[in-house]
């Protein structure tokens, strides 16, 4: 380490360092009001951490054999952290902890075997559907590993496979409610915001996180269109972009949908006057906050089970949706786009198995017709 005397009469400190990915030479310095060896001393132990700290991020990109689970875990955050949405880098954070509890955080990544791993799983005793989680978890993390060169080999990851999630087969027809259903469902919903949000998630297809975050002015009533550009993030409180590039779409008004908004605007607006509040969403609380989505989707579940003895979330009315268009013959790509997204087996499922009930139907009365 050298000094260097500055116009203004402090200190710079340097020090050299090699990159050994070049071997080239590079310099580190910082600034200190005056050249004791109390600063010196100082200086040195902050130029070190300043070199440890690049050749870290040099090195990290060629460290495989003694690579291990928390290094991995924090490469992978750093670069979630940049490339995913808040909410997806809360989910992974916390998934990272639970995966570095269960295998161990110091364990060596070219260590790890799908014997190992299954071992560990099962040692916890979760339900099927919480392993498998874990395991999906897990093999994203891997395959980034590997696909940015700090893993030289995950061909261990094909052997895992996912447990049995009785739990999770549930019945096409459970997946959403039919068009009665629907209806008796709003009838007996006696708070009006959510009775409505319900039926807009119904008639749009929207997701909640979506409907909770329109602004009155994303609700175009001269062209009948409803804006979706963003997404309520329930978990940390924050507007986000939506799920997909997709997900950024125009969504028509269908006359009964055109009808419901209408009806929300003025009870809105008439909620805004009477409560004194401000705000430029198209639904809100009597503050003029976001709706609390945990709220809201815990008193659909109360209702659905006591009405139905089914659980209902919130995204059945996206389901709800489909069946609903199904049944009125619009086209499976015209509902896809309609809820911004290009492929999903649910909604695929659920519109060929409504389209298949109506044919039955119609069958059925071709069978008792007696032309001659």
């Amino acid at each position: 380490m050298w000094s260097e005397i500055l116009p203004n009469g402090k200190v710079r400190f340097v020090e050299r360092y090699e990159d050994p990915m070049t071997e080239k030479i590079h310099k580190v310095s910082i600034t200190m009001d005056k050249d004791t060896a109390s600063t010196r001393k100082l200086a040195q132990a902050s130029l070190n951490d300043k070199i440890e700290a690049k050749l870290s991020s040099i090195t990290a990109t060629i460290k495989k054999d003694d690579l291990r689970l928390s290094e991995l875990v924090e490469l992978y955050r750093t670069d979630q952290k940049a490339t995913v949405t808040q909410s997806t880098y809360q989910r992974n954070y916390f998934a990272m902890d639970s995966l570095m509890r269960i295998l161990g955080r110091d364990i060596l990544i070219d260590k790890i075997t799908a014997g190992y791993v299954r071992e560990k799983l099962a040692a916890e005793d979760e339900k099927p559907g919480t392993t498998n989680e874990r395991i999906t978890r897990l093999k994203a993390l891997m395959r980034w590993g590997y696909q940015n060169d700090y893993i030289a080999d995950i061909r261990w990851l094909d052997k895992i496979k996912k447990f049995k999630d009785d739990e999770k087969v549930q019945k096409l027809e459970e997946k959403y409610l039919e068009s009665d259903e629907l209806k008796i469902l709003l009838k007996n919903m006696k708070v009006d915001k959510w009775r409505m949000l319900t039926e807009f998630s119904a008639l749009s297809g929207l997701r909640a996180g979506e409907a909770i975050a329109l602004n009155t002015s994303d609700i175009d009533f001269t062209n009948r269109y409803i804006r979706v550009s963003k997404t309520y993030d329930p978990v940390n409180h924050v507007i986000g972009t939506p799920k997909t590039a997709t997900s950024n779409r125009e969504v028509y008004m269908q006359d009964e949908l055109f009808t419901l908004c209408k009806q929300i605007k003025r009870y809105m607006d008439k909620e805004r006057f009477y409560c004194g509040y401000r705000s430029e969403l198209f639904m809100c609380d009597v503050n003029g906050d976001y709706l609390n989505y945990y709220s809201y989707n815990k008193y659909l579940q109360e209702n659905a089970k006591q009405l139905f003895g089914k659980t209902v979330t919130t995204h059945f009315m996206r389901h709800t949706h489909v069946a609903l268009m199904a049944e009125q013959g619009v086209p499976l790509d015209v509902i896809s786009r309609r809820l911004g997204h290009s492929d999903s087996r649910v909604t695929m499922n659920i519109y060929f198995h409504v389209t298949k009930k109506m044919r039955e139907k119609d069958n059925q009365k071709i069978k008792e017709v007696s032309i001659l």
